[in-house]
């Protein structure tokens, strides 16, 4: 499996951005996202690669607070055949930006670290999920590779605690009830809820419900609500639970 630094998160994000760059170029920017209701292309690429300029802003100026994004003028084309150049060219700001900063020069960042490695991490996975819901909406099987997909499962895991403008994040709390989310390709892991929160780790420990798919991308687009679940055994009310309050977006 791959060893994360902040210079790999840098250039997995940087080639993730150009594949939805490809993925979005000559389309028809009016077509429907069925993973994210009431956009279409158009304000799903928007909306991505603005975050990516939002983000390389910050980390350029280790900014100790949080930019107000949609104050922001990020150039959108009006054109969206000029979408695809667009994105790249926030990825090329994103990277730059990223490259510039040690991992752990410190900076805003929402959720548990505080340092520019947050930020290169976050914009892999913000990614590699936007350009999965672009290839959803265009018909495309989104295929991600299986160490960005496995390093993308802990990340979802490590801040969802965070989402405090999900106020439903805070429910998943429970006696001990544990949920199995494991993998055709051995990959596995455990999530409990405890009285104070949930903790997670990579196990194939017993639990009240196991959720079974192909790969850790299946595991990943599942766990962002993307898809469903090939196979759950066991306590499925608990895994309705998990699903209905476990959302960043």
């Amino acid at each position: 499996m791959t060893e994360w630094t902040h210079l790999r998160y840098t250039e997995a994000a940087a080639s993730e951005i150009d594949r939805m760059a490809g993925a979005v170029r000559g389309r028809d920017g009016t077509v429907p996202v069925p993973t994210c209701p009431g956009w279409d292309l158009r304000a799903m690429t928007e909306h991505t690669g603005s975050v990516h300029r939002w983000a390389a802003a910050m980390v350029r100026d280790a900014a100790p607070r949080r930019y107000d994004r949609e104050a922001m003028d990020h150039g959108f084309p009006e054109d969206f055949a000029e979408a695809a150049g667009w994105l790249e060219a926030g990825g090329v700001l994103l990277t730059e930006a990223l490259k510039s900063r040690d991992p752990e020069t410190e900076m805003w960042g929402w959720a548990g670290e505080r340092n520019a490695r947050f930020w290169s991490r976050r914009q892999l996975h913000e990614t590699v999920v936007h350009r999965a819901d672009a290839e959803i909406a265009l018909g495309v099987t989104p295929r991600i590779d299986e160490d960005v997909a496995a390093d993308g499962v802990d990340e979802f895991f490590d801040v969802l605690p965070y989402a405090r403008w999900q106020p439903r994040v805070a429910e998943l709390r429970s006696d001990g009830e544990a949920i199995a989310w494991r993998t055709g390709t051995g990959l596995a892991w455990l999530v409990r809820l405890t009285r104070t929160g949930f903790a997670h780790e990579r196990s194939e420990g017993p639990a009240d419900v196991t959720v079974t798919v192909p790969t850790a991308g299946d595991l990943m687009l599942t766990l962002w609500n993307r898809r469903e679940p090939d196979e759950v055994r066991g306590d499925d009310e608990l895994l309705r639970f998990w699903r209905e309050r476990a959302r960043i977006t």
